[in-house]
């Protein structure tokens, strides 16, 4: 791993060029940042999708709900690129030739970069089971997936969602809300499992059934059913029932898109290895958001974070050392998601660590979790408690002392006093 100073910034030498692969929330941020901060140099923008760079949040809200159009989505009007000269391609990137420091597309065009970076994102993991081409099954990732799952679910009638993640429970909270019959497969035995603690993901489970979702854990898919003329029609579990289906979203989380910085050379696992200022193991590669496994300064390990905020965070992060002011990357986590009314906010991460928990609020609709670990608090997750989630944020990135103890006194809150 390089330290960071021989990336064409060292002596306050900027690159020439910098070729943006990707235009998600980070690369789209990386090319605004660069601008923002002064960068003189050529940016290109280099997007798989032939669309102006998206908000992905709202794919599995408002805009599946039909509250949001895709111009709505936009994060810059086509305007914006022109006038910040930003180059905005669309076209798939096939190699990376690092001596050359060229980048090539699938339809022959190379561009020449000082710096590369690679915010390549992730792509929904798929069932490895018979059926998942027939029409009516599902993932998101996409506008054109949301697009899509938006028109199958005006005409659907019943849907299985298989799989119990943020995706899942927001998509099957619009199904619902739609009027469309959901059930939700999952194979862990609590809907979040992976994400937040035993008491939020038994608020999640209360909330959906209690708007007549069916959730059944521990179980498995087999099986899709239909046929070519039908598109799906049943959902085959693992333990022979079968399920009704006209629609079916799988939601099994994602894997990072690594194969372009494995091609060439780069260090991988579990996401594009990079350094705590986001350098890959070639000083002239930065990789930012969904795909790049970065060291969590809070607690030593090395992290590959899905959030807006993570991504958004990369991407300032190299910009700022790209024009000459490189720091470690060292934000605070924290994350939402919307379900029917419910808002559930987290700030840090407990990487599944927690030895020690306490709820704040007696409303079982509205509390906070505070996750204690080795190091003191961890994380802490908040439904419908706006105001404890912007304390805990505070209070976490300044690492103010809190103990378990301090926090089940009777008559604690997360107020601005403990600050």
């Amino acid at each position: 791993m390089t330290d960071g100073t021989q990336d064409g910034t060292q002596h306050g030498a900027r690159p020439e060029s910098v070729v943006v692969v990707g235009a998600g929330q980070g690369g789209y941020q990386t090319a605004a940042s660069l601008r923002e901060h002064g960068y003189p140099g050529t940016i290109t923008l280099i997007s798989a999708e032939d669309a102006l760079p998206y908000e992905r949040p709202p794919l599995s809200k408002a805009y599946l709900k039909g509250a949001a159009d895709e111009a709505q989505l936009w994060l810059r009007p086509a305007t914006y690129y022109v006038r910040r000269s930003i180059d905005l391609v669309a076209g798939t990137v096939s190699e990376i030739d690092p001596a050359a420091r060229t980048v090539r597309l699938t339809d022959g065009s190379a561009y020449g970069y000082g710096h590369l970076v690679l915010a390549t994102g992730a792509a929904p993991r798929t069932l490895a089971v018979p059926g998942t081409e027939l029409r009516g099954v599902h993932t998101l990732r996409t506008a054109r997936d949301a697009a899509a799952l938006r028109s199958s679910l005006a005409g659907a009638r019943r849907a299985v969602v298989v799989g119990a993640g943020f995706i899942g429970l927001e998509c099957a909270a619009a199904a619902r809300e739609a009027g469309v019959g959901v059930t939700v497969v999952e194979a862990l035995d609590r809907p979040l499992a992976r994400a937040v603690s035993a008491r939020t993901a038994e608020h999640f489970t209360r909330l959906h059934r209690s708007r007549g979702t069916e959730l059944l854990f521990g179980r498995g898919v087999a099986a899709l059913h239909g046929t070519s003329r039908s598109g799906v029609t049943a959902v085959e579990l693992t333990d022979g029932s079968r399920l009704p289906a006209d629609l079916v979203l799988v939601g099994i989380g994602v894997a990072p898109r690594t194969e372009l910085a494995a091609a060439a050379g780069l260090p991988v696992s579990d996401g594009i290895t990079v350094d705590s200022r986001l350098l890959t193991g070639d000083p002239h590669i930065s990789a930012i958001g969904d795909c790049a496994a970065f060291p969590q300064v809070r607690s030593g390990n090395r992290l590959r974070l899905e959030s807006v905020q993570n991504a958004v965070g990369h991407a300032r992060s190299v910009a700022r050392r790209l024009t000459g002011t490189p720091r470690p990357y060292d934000e605070l986590p924290w994350f939402w998601s919307d379900q029917f009314s419910t808002t559930l906010q987290i700030a840090g991460c407990h990487e599944g660590h927690a030895s020690e928990v306490v709820v704040l609020g007696d409303d079982p609709d509205a509390f906070s979790v505070l996750l204690f670990g080795g190091k003191g608090l961890q994380a802490v997750e908040s439904v419908n408690r706006p105001g404890d989630h912007i304390v805990a944020r505070r209070l976490l990135t300044r690492g103010v002392a809190l103990t378990p103890e301090a926090a089940s006194t009777p008559g604690f809150s997360l107020s601005p006093a403990i600050l």
